[in-house]
């Protein structure tokens, strides 16, 4: 069956202060990610700080991997390696999975890892494949987007972040201004300086990817 495969781990998570207090968290993001994003195969820790996860269509990993990305923000950053192909459960219980969609999606999670040791390309945080001979999207144009995405982003500060995860969770403006304590204006003011419209926008049509 063709899958989108996620693959994801925490940015330098050995360096954390706290790991008991990382791993929690991280746990209740990924039950939050299952609960609205419904992944075919919902999203776990294997070990340590890596955990798994597959979808139905490309769009729906792309929209988990960008809110999974923010929930941790600006005290984590997580990698992703996504990978579209056909997959094969060879257990049930406990659940395993094999097959391409897989093998693409651990290479692309190791294309993330090479690309951060060069300067020029350390504000990669997600990469897509696709496996051989199989049909589905663009794999340049899914890269191009998150080429741009992983950038905006990782540029963000900490209000500018909180604005833009309320914005995906379908708050207005006027909302987001009330819970922030700060004015309608100040929050349009982010809106427009980082670009935030466009993010929420660029969300919405990558979540239509199949």
């Amino acid at each position: 069956m063709l899958t989108a495969t996620v693959i994801g781990d925490v940015v330098a998570s050995r360096r954390a202060g706290d790991r008991p207090a990382l791993h929690e968290r991280l746990t209740g993001l990924l039950d939050t990610i299952n609960d609205r994003c419904s992944p075919t195969t919902p999203l776990r820790i294997t070990v340590g700080d890596e955990f798994q996860g597959a979808f139905a269509t490309v769009g729906q990993a792309l929209q988990a991997s960008l809110r999974l990305r923010l929930g941790l923000l600006p005290e984590h950053d997580v990698r992703h390696g996504l990978g579209w192909g056909e997959v094969s459960v060879l257990q049930e219980d406990p659940r395993v999975e094999d097959g391409p969609g897989w093998w693409v999606a651990r290479d692309a999670i190791h294309e993330v890892q090479r690309a951060q040791e060069h300067a020029g390309s350390r504000y990669r945080r997600t990469v897509f494949r696709i496996a051989a001979d199989t049909a589905g999207p663009d794999q340049d144009l899914v890269e191009a987007a998150l080429v741009l995405r992983d950038e905006a982003v990782g540029a963000l500060g900490e209000r500018s972040l909180s604005i833009l995860r309320g914005l995906l969770e379908g708050h207005t403006q006027r909302e987001l201004a009330d819970t922030l304590g700060i004015t309608p204006s100040a929050v349009s003011q982010r809106v427009r300086a980082d670009g935030l419209s466009a993010l929420v926008a660029a969300d919405l049509n990558l979540g239509r990817v199949s």
